[in-house]
């Protein structure tokens, strides 16, 4: 993981307190309200808002029912993050200085994405997850370039942001397929199939290009693998069985998955850590 930088923390600010409390009271907000709004607790399941476009066989890379379980360890981490950030000794930490906002900001824009479903806008999730990826890959390449600090913020983040950045990468191409399934824009040349490998395609190189950028940093790069792997594997198997089987859209996911969980350990093995 590496050791403890010089300088690594410094001197805690007002601001820094300010930050702490507004990470842990907001991230408190975000949590509960993504999990009454997903339907934990009662109430319409994401699955079966916007006359059910999400649902596990809505399209060919619909991630089958199974797969969603990711969320609770999602969440459990980001609460454990909130709780970690907000203590007085990790107050000064330079490396949650750079990223708490940031992890807010995701936890804020997921419980948006969940709003935004069950007021059955598919069009509007679509716009909604694309930038919560792109604040991930922020995060993402913050923990990647930032030397790590204390043991316990520095894993806590790392596993619990590349998880979560390897899932939405996997949700993002999920998401833009059920709008255009939901949008009626037809085949468009190649085929639900055709279109359905394009996109687990499209996952394993994002899982490749995530590895090989971290792979200095091996606590964010490898559970970012997982959870595409994870993803990735319920696309496969939601395929072979149950009311949508594509075999071919099945087998690509597959590859697809070994790819994603292999590129991680590949590259992390064959470079040096600081």
């Amino acid at each position: 993981m590496g050791t403890m930088t010089a300088g690594a923390v410094g001197t805690a600010t007002s601001r820094d307190r300010v930050r702490q409390v507004t990470v842990l009271v907001g991230a408190v907000v975000a949590i509960v309200g993504a999990t009454i709004g997903s339907g934990a607790f009662g109430g319409q399941p994401i699955a079966q808002a916007a006359d059910g476009a999400l649902s596990a066989t809505a399209t060919p890379v619909a991630p089958d029912s199974p797969a969603f379980s990711i969320w609770s360890v999602i969440y459990t981490g980001l609460a454990v993050f909130a709780v970690v950030q907000a203590l007085p000794r990790h107050a000064a930490d330079r490396r949650l200085r750079a990223v708490a906002w940031w992890v807010l900001a995701t936890m804020l824009l997921n419980a948006l994405w969940i709003g935004v479903v069950q007021a059955g806008s598919v069009g509007a999730s679509v716009l909604v997850i694309a930038v919560l990826l792109a604040v991930l890959a922020a995060v993402y390449v913050k923990l990647v370039r930032l030397e790590h600090t204390s043991a316990l913020p520095s894993v806590v983040t790392d596993v619990t942001m590349g998880l979560y950045t390897g899932w939405v990468g996997v949700a993002t191409l999920a998401n833009t397929a059920a709008f255009l399934a939901d949008a009626e824009v037809g085949e468009l040349g190649l085929g639900a199939t055709g279109w359905s490998v394009v996109l687990v395609s499209l996952a394993a190189v994002l899982a490749v290009a995530y590895a090989f950028y971290g792979r200095r940093r091996p606590t964010v790069v490898v559970p970012v693998g997982l959870a595409m792997a994870w993803g990735l594997l319920w696309i496969g198997l939601g395929r072979t069985t149950g009311e949508l089987v594509d075999e071919t859209a099945a087998r690509a996911a597959f590859v697809a998955a070994t790819l994603a969980l292999l590129a991680p350990v590949v590259a992390t093995s064959t470079t040096r850590h600081p």
